[in-house]
């Protein structure tokens, strides 16, 4: 499929894997030393950790999704924490610990409206001195998690139709039933 071939990050010669290494060259030339940094991961998975060109001395993930801390691979140094990345839910030993880096990867436009990113803006902020939170860039024509030009911009219940039918980046689509019916959000 054309759109597995362009956006799974995992498959070597993706457009999605060439986006995301070139990430990766850059925040290692903004952090040269984060192999010795302790890191927080706002929306992270220890298998993107485990993955990555460098390994930080200590890298914390949180993120919603239990089964990223369940199916996470027992390696040293990569610790998963099930909570929300607002803060709102962050275990003691997460919440009162300052990082040398807070990283977060396209996390920020899926934690809500404004009051909810204010808070991620907080949790960023009350963990380290050092950010680096990416987010796509609104206003490209192609929508970087669907890959359907201009989605970003239709309406609501326009989105969810075609989000029936067109899967959602290198995932396949389930089919119609998976998704609620646009006529509920009325």
């Amino acid at each position: 499929m054309l759109k597995t071939k362009i956006a799974d990050p995992t498959r070597p010669g993706s457009l999605a894997h060439s986006a995301r290494a070139k990430r990766w060259d850059e925040l290692l030339r903004g952090f040269p030393d984060l192999a010795e940094m302790h890191i927080l991961d706002l929306g992270g998975t220890p298998a993107a950790w485990s993955a990555a060109p460098v390994r930080p001395a200590h890298v914390v993930t949180v993120n919603l999704d239990p089964y990223t801390a369940r199916h996470a691979d027992a390696e040293a140094g990569i610790t998963p924490v099930v909570a929300d990345a607002c803060g709102l839910s962050l275990p003691a030993h997460v919440a009162t610990k300052r990082f040398d880096l807070v990283y977060s990867n396209s996390v920020l436009e899926h934690v809500g409206g404004h009051y909810r990113r204010q808070q991620f803006a907080d949790t960023v902020h009350a963990h380290a001195d050092h950010h680096w939170v990416q987010t796509p860039y609104r206003y490209f024509p192609v929508e970087p998690h669907w890959l359907f030009p201009g989605i970003q911009w239709l309406p609501f219940r326009a989105r969810v139709a075609i989000s029936q039918y067109w899967g959602h980046e290198h995932i396949p689509r389930a089919g119609p039933t998976t998704l609620p019916c646009p006529s509920e959000f009325s």
